[in-house]
């Protein structure tokens, strides 16, 4: 039997800094999840005071999320997602919807948080057709995330790349782009890019909440016009309606009508 004092989980637990804001938990508050912290609480609620629209935003970037997996699977037949800065578990993770429509999906997680990792075990619970696996790396080593996904992707078979929030964590703009472009070099025609992040210039209440976030002490998170969120899908085909606000691509159908919130996306194909 494994000592109980020096499993991943355990040596995970004793890494995480409870004495700083985290954006993963944060992120997870804000969702009404579990797992986070006073500190996190605190740092969520005064965002939340002075933006109370971010939790729309991260509830609508959840629920983008969920439409566009289902895009990928139900009409772009997809059957392999590489999910690179996952968070923490909440409801309707990639795994869960992509496994539901088709439980022969593989999904590899990837994020370098050790609170995620202290969660592995709810990651990587798959459909016995299909498989999951997390993979401890950071998103400035796309040569790593590669490496390491090849051992449960075929990377020779299209597969969908997933950027959920995780690029505004890179603040150099070149450098964003050259982390997608090497991503997506090596995942063959008829592989699809989803990307979504906060938008800058679209509402000046959420850019201020956002500057207060990022000189509290915690990691920041750097919002990106939509034209700069646009060019990660250059050389890309973009599925209808493009990049938008997340919560006006393809909605349910019936649902009422969509509120704007300054966090855009798209999903676009590889020719």
């Amino acid at each position: 039997m494994t000592d109980p004092a020096t499993t991943p989980e355990r040596t995970a637990l004793q890494r995480i800094d409870t004495s700083v804001p985290h954006s993963a938990r944060i992120w997870n508050y804000w969702l009404g999840g579990k797992d986070n912290y006073p500190v996190d609480e605190q740092a969520g609620d005064a965002y939340t005071a002075v933006f109370p629209g971010i939790v729309a935003i991260a509830r609508g970037s959840r629920a983008f999320l969920r439409r566009g997996i289902g895009y990928l699977v139900g009409e772009a037949g997809i059957r392999q997602f590489l999910d690179v800065g996952t968070g923490l578990p909440t409801a309707e993770n990639t795994h869960e919807v992509a496994q539901r429509l088709a439980p022969e999906a593989r999904i590899v997680y990837v994020d370098n948080d050790p609170m995620v990792l202290a969660h592995a075990r709810a990651l990587l619970y798959s459909s016995a057709e299909g498989a999951t696996a997390y993979i401890d790396a950071d998103v400035t080593d796309p040569d790593r995330i590669l490496a390491a996904a090849a051992e449960t992707l075929d990377l020779g078979r299209p597969t969908a790349l997933i950027l959920s929030n995780i690029l505004g964590h890179v603040a150099d703009h070149d450098q964003a782009r050259s982390i997608v472009d090497r991503l997506m070099g090596a995942l063959p025609s008829g592989s699809y890019l989803f990307v979504n992040d906060g938008s800058l210039g679209i509402d000046p209440v959420f850019e201020q909440a956002q500057e207060a976030y990022n000189s509290s002490g915690a990691v920041p998170y750097n919002l990106r016009t939509v034209e700069a969120i646009t060019s990660f899908f250059d050389g890309l085909e973009l599925v209808e309606p493009g990049v938008v606000p997340v919560t006006c691509w393809r909605p349910e159908p019936g649902s009422p009508a969509p509120e704007i919130v300054a966090e855009h996306g798209g999903l676009a194909r590889k020719p």
